[in-house]
């Protein structure tokens, strides 16, 4: 198991140690509360997971947004939220 220790900035923001994100071997994570124990979890392949909501896109959408919008329906989906 690997551990470390790291400081949170005031705007949130923590930097990953090299040797776990060498190990996690992926640039997109979900983070999950689980009581009070913070749990990062490794996406390993985001392409995919937004290629469904893609495909949807609507004429003169630029790829930021369909990005955005198919983030966001990604992350309902994963609390189980209706998407609006």
């Amino acid at each position: 198991m690997t551990t470390a220790a790291v400081k949170i900035t005031k705007k949130g923001q923590v930097t990953i140690p090299k040797e776990i994100r060498s190990r996690l071997r992926t640039n997109t994570v979900y983070f999950e509360v689980i009581n009070d124990t913070v749990v990062v979890k490794a996406v390993r392949d985001a392409a995919g997971t937004l290629s469904e909501y893609a495909k949807n896109a609507k004429p003169g959408v630029s790829m930021k947004q369909m990005k955005e919008r198919a983030w966001e329906e990604a992350a309902r989906e994963k609390v189980g939220k209706k998407s609006s």
